[in-house]
């Protein structure tokens, strides 16, 4: 039999699976943020990588030289350079016969794509945008784009609420809310949280948190908190667009993938803003909601690596074989 890995590694979570040439997912493993940025060298980050490999290698009841092709989506695969050291460490550690790495907006339009082209808005705890044509083409808007995603919105929300506190912004239901999450009592209390000396401020990743409280408050009619979505989609899909400029792709009617936690939420707003924006400038784009999570999109880009094609059989197969939902919780 054939077996590939495909890993998408972030700055909150890392997902392994390790699959067949039939799309059966036969073993996931998990780890931390495998960002080389924060680690400082590609062989701490690929510790990180190569823990999820070995626990869905082991799941799978494999070892690593049964592994024909590795595809890894990774954040801070930014530059060549990036791509160049992660994949030399990946290779010393024979993480695949064949290695290939991506940036992880990469792995998240596979994933949604019925072809593997166009233009992905992953939006999360942060966001990526990136872009691919049907030549292979593709760019990732990296150090280009300004922090989006749920960390965005949560100090968007964190800014409103100080705002509203002393008159320069209006009265929001989102103050309550930010009060009760970070458990103060008033504004002053909050400030002090984040910047008093000898206090431990609260993480991004905490604040990020925040976001579907603010989806929630938008959709219930808050005006404050509608204005920061509707600004989000706003900013996002400037983005798509230039992902789409890059690729040569802005004036054909392509797909656009809208993958992560932001557009999971009950609420449509920020989904139906980026749509009807996109639409504004892009009549012709097809949105998609991914079927899947970016993991598999680098699974299938692992598979296709192979000559493999993504059959609707074979995502049949995926979908059927896929873990728990508790695999993919940040």
């Amino acid at each position: 039999m054939t077996y590939v890995v495909g890993v998408d590694g972030g700055n909150t979570k890392t997902i392994a699976f390790v699959v067949d040439a039939d799309g059966r997912i036969l073993g996931a493993g998990r780890g931390g943020n495998s960002d080389i940025y924060p680690h400082g060298t590609a062989v701490s980050a690929v510790n990180v990588i190569e823990g999820a490999v070995e626990q869905a290698l082991d799941h799978a009841g494999l070892t690593r030289d049964q592994l024909a092709a590795g595809v890894y989506s990774l954040a801070g695969a930014d530059w060549r350079e990036d791509y160049d050291e992660f994949r030399d460490e990946l290779i010393k550690r024979g993480l695949g016969q064949s290695v290939t790495v991506y940036n992880d907006a990469i792995g998240a339009l596979r994933a949604g794509s019925p072809d593997g082209t166009g233009v992905v808005i992953n939006a999360g705890t942060g966001a990526a945008m990136g872009a691919r044509n049907a030549q292979g083409q593709f760019w990732h808007t990296s150090y280009w784009q300004d922090s989006l995603g749920g960390r965005d919105v949560g100090y968007n929300a964190l800014r409103a609420v100080r705002h509203a506190d002393i008159g320069i912004e209006p009265p929001t239901t989102l103050t309550p809310i930010v009060l009760r999450f970070f458990n103060v009592t008033t504004c002053a209390d909050l400030l002090r949280l984040f910047t008093m000396r000898g206090s431990q401020a609260p993480s991004d990743i905490q604040v990020s948190k925040l976001a579907p409280y603010v989806l929630t408050e938008a959709a219930n009619g808050d005006a404050v908190a509608r204005a920061l979505i509707i600004d989000q989609a706003r900013r996002l899909v400037d983005y798509a667009l230039a992902a789409a400029r890059q690729v040569g792709i802005e004036h054909t009617p392509f797909h656009l993938v809208l993958n992560g936690g932001l557009f999971r939420h009950a609420s449509t707003l920020l989904k139906d803003a980026v749509t009807a924006q996109i639409h504004a400038a892009a009549p012709g784009v097809t949105i998609h909601s991914s079927r899947f999570e970016p993991v598999v999109g680098a699974v299938m880009l692992a598979l296709e690596a192979l000559n493999i094609p993504i059959t609707a059989t074979l995502q049949d197969t995926l979908a059927a074989t896929m873990p728990t939902q508790a695999t993919f919780e940040t």
